[in-house]
């Protein structure tokens, strides 16, 4: 039983029906004008219901018409957040964008149409049944005159006091059904278009993008600068050495506060409060990063041929980050130990290779952890590949990158 009571106490029923209701203002208005409401036939009926269709055709052809209707569809038809019931959190499907193609204004014209058809049945039938359950009320103790309705009232009797709450449940059903079919119709007809649905999901994608992207800067900038104070703190401790000691903390303190500029650049673009986001490093901040990875304690000989500053911004941001996750993932795994450092720029790629000795009393895989994965998703992004494994009894990281 409380299944069947539940839609009765949510204000969603009624404001459906009220919408329902709304629907009828148009021919009700027109028929004001003819045929007129005095003792209307059955034929009278049927032409205050059909001759709005043409004007609300008419009027679908506007592209504003299909937005006013869809914060309609969705202000009415559809519980709130604020409701506590179920879904009223997730998206009604219904567009509030407008008519983009004539297939909207299309579909469009056949909403209107069917919210005038059925707000005009809707108000016909409450008007039937509230007047035969007031004609029943009056009923019980005095024969009275034609109600005007369509039901036949029985003769008057104590009796009918009893039928009186049938046609007010038959309404309060009908104003359930009714707007449930209702919110139905308006998903299909004044749902996202093919072309909507499509930059929606573009848009759901480019989202997905950006927060993998922030995910790889967050993963290879906080993971460097941890590295980096691990093996240094390690390698103050073995040392005993107080000036040893001293260039380590200033080694993590700058790392540290790279770290923490990258996190509040990516803070900012998460909060997406209109910032403009601090500036990404480039290769041409590589020497900062080589900088680092020496201070670790590991003897890093850099190559470098053709001009850096002719790589693009993008690959040059992304290289560097593949550049860091490489000495890293040296840093980590190998400690501090001789690595090579190659950058190679011509006209039309840029390559970058780092080498080191595999640590002894270790088989290597090959396959690496998501440090060398997202080097490689970052070089396919790109355009690029990536190659990483052992090789010659080294480690080796090979990346190239087009130009263009």
């Amino acid at each position: 039983m409380s299944r069947f009571l539940r839609p009765l106490t949510r204000a969603v029923t009624y404001t459906r029906w009220l919408h329902l209701l709304i629907g009828a203002a148009i021919p009700l208005m027109i028929s004001f004008i003819y045929p007129g409401l005095s003792d209307p036939a059955f034929a009278d009926w049927m032409l205050i219901a059909l001759q709005p269709i043409p004007l609300v055709a008419a009027v679908a052809l506007l592209p504003s018409i299909r937005r006013a209707e869809g914060l309609q569809a969705r202000l009415m038809l559809f519980p709130g957040q604020h409701a506590r019931v179920p879904g009223a959190d997730e998206d009604p499907g219904v567009s509030v964008a407008p008519s983009a193609s004539w297939r909207d204004r299309g579909r469009t014209a056949v909403w209107l149409v069917l919210r005038l058809e059925a707000g005009a049945a809707a108000a016909f039938c409450t008007v039937q049944l509230l007047g035969t359950m007031l004609a029943l009320l009056g009923s019980v103790t005095e024969p009275g005159e034609d109600p005007g309705v369509l039901f036949p009232v029985p003769a008057a009797s104590w009796t009918n006091a009893l039928l009186a709450p049938l046609p007010l449940l038959a309404l309060l059903a009908l104003a359930v059904v009714a707007g449930r079919l209702m919110a139905t119709a308006a998903r299909r007809l004044l749902g996202p278009s093919p072309k909507e649905r499509l930059a929606a999901l573009e848009e759901r994608t480019e989202q997905l993008l950006e927060r993998n992207r922030i995910a790889r800067e967050l993963h290879d900038s906080i993971g460097h600068a941890l590295t980096v104070a691990v093996v240094q703190a390690g390698a103050a401790r073995a040392a005993a050495d107080p000036e040893f000691t001293d260039r380590a903390l200033g080694a993590i303190e700058e790392t540290g506060r790279a770290a923490l500029e990258d996190l509040e650049r990516v803070l900012r673009v998460l909060r997406e409060d209109g910032q403009s986001a601090s500036r990404r490093p480039t290769l041409a901040d590589a020497g900062q990063l080589l900088d680092s990875a020496r201070a670790s304690g590991a003897k890093v000989d850099v190559e470098v041929t053709g001009p850096l500053e002719r790589v693009p911004g993008p690959v040059s941001r992304e290289a560097y980050r593949m550049l860091q996750e490489a000495l890293t993932n040296v840093l980590r795994h190998s400690g501090p130990v001789p690595v090579q450092v190659r950058l190679a720029v011509d006209a039309a790629a840029l390559e970058i290779g780092v080498r080191n000795p595999l640590p002894t009393g270790e088989e290597a895989t090959g396959r690496g952890g998501s440090g060398l994965r997202g080097i490689r998703e970052r070089a396919t992004l790109l355009g690029g590949r990536a190659a990483t494994g052992p090789r010659d009894g080294e480690w080796q990281v090979h990346v190239q990158l087009p130009l263009g």
